[in-house]
């Protein structure tokens, strides 16, 4: 069949070349879908309003702590999907499929329902300033609602990607994408729907994503298809998928909690510099993203070798996806650092709101390339199949240090650099201790 092209095997060839265009494509994917959140701030900054864009702004990280547990699951798929592929064992990948399913499907319902419903008492934890209140839960509900269709996008992202295919996700996600800034800018210029515009414009584009990929699994890529007729639970595999998923969504959550002691932080200032900071906040995704295609390539290349008992190909993916993201992060981040006015213009035309943003900016234009340490370690960690050490490795040198921070440095000097600087402390913490962990586990295959 003409769709068996699309798979790779990545237990063989150059991993310096292999992880590099393994990565490409994964890194226009990861940018396209952190264009649905761009277009949403671009859009609401320029046509209505410093408040709209703080009431849109002021959602990001509790939005991620719902859509981190949604990614963690799709983690989990493509950890045990490609470690099957690695392993031959074309009985068990069908499994994950239709398991992983039935996973993927339930956890995007509950969430959308849970986050719907407790949308006010959510900002109101977060102390959601009174005039961005009303704008950000309006955001909130209509954006939650498009978890389902998420979990399905990050469900067959994981499958083919574990594959090897990585250029399909590329193309689906260019036309939602495309489609989200049209709907964007019909909404919130010809209809005046502003917060609500560009949400409903982002959980429209999420569902056009989900259909798409889930049209090419239906079509099937040799060993991998999906059929609905063969949905069943096979609790092994779906114990399998959870052991790897539930931790992963966890450390996603962890930085997202850890992250709003952090919002709370900067709602301590005024709403110039908390628009500020949405606005510049916005860009962080930009680069997370691009490295985060090196992370997946890690956690992937490494499950398939690992399932295939390459073990030298398992420690030499982890060391060259660092290096590359490394490099990538730091480039992203002296473009930023250079260009930052320009790029917060985007966002906002109010220059008090672009000199706000330039003080989180600066900082963190410097920082962004150490965060691969601990990310990519995760990955490879999570290629292993071990991700509940890593987890509570994350809560303890990222969660609670950040914590103690806010509390501490934080609350003593009360300064956006104050504030900011313990990204970079908590990374480089948190990575070694990862290390560590990664290689005595290394040691034991």
């Amino acid at each position: 069949m003409p769709s068996k092209s699309f798979e790779k095997d990545l237990t063989r060839g150059s991993l310096t070349r292999g992880i590099l265009f393994f990565s490409i494509p994964l890194i226009f994917s990861n940018l396209l879908q952190v264009l649905f959140n761009i277009a949403d701030i671009a859009v609401v900054g320029r046509f209505a309003g410093t408040i709209a864009l703080g009431s849109v702004g002021s959602t990001a990280q509790i939005l991620f702590l719902f859509t981190g547990l949604i990614m963690g699951i799709g983690f989990g798929i493509n950890s045990i999907v490609a470690y099957f592929i690695g392993a031959r064992s074309k009985k068990e990948i069908g499994d994950s499929v239709h398991t992983g399913f039935i996973i993927s499907i339930v956890s995007g319902l509950l969430l959308a329902l849970l986050g719907f419903i407790f949308a006010e008492k959510i900002m109101v934890l977060i102390k959601t300033k009174a005039e961005l209140f009303e704008g950000a839960v309006t955001y909130f509900r209509i954006y939650i609602l498009g978890l389902p269709g998420a979990a399905l996008y990050n469900y067959g992202y994981g499958i083919l990607s574990a594959a090897g295919d990585t250029k399909r996700p590329l193309y689906f996600l260019t036309f939602a994408g495309t489609i989200n800034i049209i709907l964007n800018l019909i909404f919130v210029i010809s209809f005046k729907m502003d917060c609500a515009g560009v949400a409903l414009a982002s959980l429209i584009s999420e569902y056009i994503s989900a259909i798409l990929t889930m049209a090419a699994l239906c079509r099937g890529t040799g060993d991998i298809k999906f059929s609905f007729r063969e949905i069943s639970l096979n609790r092994s595999v779906a114990k399998r998928i959870l052991k790897v998923g539930i931790p992963s969504g966890m450390q996603n959550a962890i930085f997202a909690f850890a992250n709003t002691f952090i919002q709370v932080g900067v709602n301590s200032f005024d709403a110039v510099m908390v628009a500020g900071t949405a606005a510049a906040s916005n860009l962080d995704p930009i680069v997370y993203n691009a490295m985060g295609a090196f992370y997946s390539a890690c956690a992937t290349f490494i499950g398939q070798n690992y399932g295939a008992g390459n073990k030298k190909r398992i420690k030499d993916s982890a060391i060259i996806a660092n290096a590359y993201s490394f490099v990538l992060g730091a480039a992203i981040g002296l473009c930023f650092y250079f260009f930052g006015r320009k790029l917060l213009g985007i966002f906002t035309a109010d220059s008090d709101v672009i000199d706000a943003g330039m003080l989180r900016l600066k900082i963190m234009s410097f920082s962004y390339c150490f965060a691969t340490f601990m990310d990519n370690t995760i990955a490879a960690n999570r290629g292993l199949g071990k991700t509940f050490v890593p987890s509570m490795i994350v809560l303890a040198g990222s969660c609670l240090f950040r914590i103690i921070w806010i509390y501490t440095v934080f609350a003593f000097f009360k300064t956006i650099p104050s504030l900011f600087l313990l990204y970079i402390f908590s990374w480089c913490i948190t990575a070694a201790i990862l290390i560590l962990y990664f290689m005595r586990q290394y040691r034991k295959i």
